[in-house]
């Protein structure tokens, strides 16, 4: 069946390169715990963290990027943006799911709706730099991102993955853009690439999203697949989410012509994961990708499980058959990037109960991004008041059992300094975080000379025993004990008075660098 969810709870996006430069800025510390340690991957059914530990996600959608506002939306509010990421921080809301739009990220684009006098820090920022600034915060508090395609355009949500305002290898050459812009940042965790898939057209003559059909104009399995790989490309540390469909064949049923191979049996949109199974979504990178289903209560849709003799009961069954299987058989990990209710009826309640139940608790239970903090979620209210402040305490309360706080990161390390050669370069470093068996650096090169350094390098050593995980805005390699950052192809040149922040994690215990230089 068609579930038309209304427009507050759909959002979007997609990046025009030239909109988005690759950033040079240092990387917010991940937390040791909580959110875990560096870049996640999966593993099974789990996701983990650079050390093989346990993580589970349990967040929150903040949307209106995906909006004429082109910007977080509660931003008008007398609570400070700042305020707001410390609240949902303190709530036990780990991992924020950011929806926005390409019209968003265009050249020019201006964001609305944002209280001056309470957000002086945001005056004459553009969307995406206001999007970094709130990356930047929430790192700070070990919180993560994940980055939500939830329109093409701030006009409405779409059934298929492109429109003629946005085609296809307009959202994927966005999403390369995005994912370089945020490469290294190993609070920016993954790419939900498209918000929602459903159908549209009445079968046989369907032209909605499908799953499995082999369409390559409406099979959304083999369009996952496309833009994920492209996104790996050139950033091979993000997870992939993948929404399902709403019916695979694409269609919604003909139950008027009496043909039963017209009808089946469909779901929420971006809920159905019932061909994930037999299809499964193929990235060149493996222990990458993450499904990600959507499924809401009554005040969204009356769905007819809801009016079932033994229901809640007949709930469990529900979601194993649209996507919890995937999770029990140990397929892949399930995030459960959209679910919200206004909770007006007792229907409502038990369903989330009962979802959460579902679940399971502790780290090793699914994943979860609620819909949604916003209050002005039109058909499921959020965690936050009207006042974007107090709290929605009832949600709250059966949510609060199931969510594992983030837990800040970062060093107070005081940097050190390597003198450089007259009229050349410096070299500043300082340990960002650290965690049992390993740490988090960041070595700055910065040109002090009167002309540009081509070809830059700096090298250093550590001791014995300290051994390279990865490295983000140079390349870097280790030889033995010395350790080397070259300028990447992109960025190979450093102008006068430039400088660029080489982010790293390595195994071993803390250390400080030693015989640093520069050229």
């Amino acid at each position: 069946m068609h579930l038309p969810k209304v427009a507050t709870a759909a959002l979007a996006t997609l990046v025009t390169a030239a909109a988005v430069a690759v950033a040079v800025t240092s990387t917010p510390a991940s937390a040791a715990a909580g959110t875990g340690t560096g870049y996640l991957r999966t593993s099974g059914n789990k996701i983990v963290d650079s050390t093989g530990a346990t993580v589970r996600l349990t967040g929150i959608n903040w949307f209106g990027m995906e909006t004429d506002n082109k910007t977080f939306h509660g931003l008008w509010s007398s609570n400070p943006w700042k305020g707001q990421i410390d609240k949902m921080a303190s709530l036990g809301y780990n991992t924020l799911r950011v929806p926005y739009s390409n019209d968003a990220l265009k050249p020019g684009a201006t964001a609305t709706g944002i209280n001056d006098y309470v957000n002086p820090d945001l005056i004459g920022l553009t969307p995406l730099q206001i999007l970094d600034k709130v990356v930047d915060y929430a790192g700070s508090k070990g919180m993560r991102i994940i980055l939500d395609r939830h329109r093409p355009t701030s006009a409405g949500q779409s059934p298929l993955w492109y429109v003629s305002a946005t085609p296809e290898s307009t959202w994927i050459n966005d999403w390369k853009a995005l994912a370089q812009h945020y490469a290294g940042n190993t609070t920016v965790i993954g790419a939900d690439l498209h918000n929602e898939p459903h159908a549209e057209g009445t079968n046989p003559n369907a032209t909605g999203a499908c799953w499995g059909c082999g369409d390559q104009n409406r099979d959304w399995r083999l369009a996952a697949e496309r833009a994920g790989n492209a996104v790996l490309s050139v950033n091979p540390n993000w997870l992939i989410f993948v929404e399902g469909v709403s019916c695979p064949s694409g269609g919604l049923s003909n139950v008027w012509d009496g043909d039963p191979s017209n009808d089946e049996d469909c779901g929420w949109w971006g809920g159905n994961l019932t061909k994930a199974g037999q299809y499964p979504v193929r990235l060149n990178v493996a222990n990458r990708l993450v499904y990600s289903p959507h499924e809401y209560a009554t005040s969204v849709y009356h769905q007819s499980w809801f009016d079932a003799p033994d229901y809640p009961a007949n709930m469990p069954a529900i979601w194993d058959k649209y996507w919890g299987y995937l999770y029990k058989q140990n397929i892949a990990p399930i995030m459960l990037g959209e679910f919200g209710t206004t909770m007006t009826s007792d229907v409502d309640k038990v369903w989330l109960q009962e979802l959460m139940k579902y679940m399971g608790t502790g780290v090793n239970g699914m994943s979860f991004t609620y819909w949604s903090w916003n209050p002005n979620s039109g058909d499921t209210g959020g965690i936050a008041n009207d006042d974007w402040t107090t709290i929605n305490q009832a949600k709250q309360d059966i949510l609060q059992p199931y969510l594992i706080p983030p837990v800040g990161g970062g060093s107070t390390t005081t940097p050190t300094v390597t003198p450089p050669p007259p009229g050349q370069c410096t070299v500043t470093y300082k340990e960002t975080n650290s965690w049992q068996g390993g740490f988090q650096g960041e070595l700055t090169v910065k040109n002090t000379g009167d002309s540009t350094i081509s070809g830059w390098s700096a090298t250093w050593t550590f001791p014995s025993g300290v051994t390279l995980n990865n490295g983000w805005n140079a390349v870097v390699t280790q030889s033995g004990t010395t350790w080397t950052a070259k300028g990447p192809d992109w960025s190979k040149n450093l102008a006068p008075g430039a400088s660029v922040a080489v982010g790293f994690t390595a195994n071993g215990p803390s250390s400080q660098p030693a015989g640093a230089t520069c050229s």
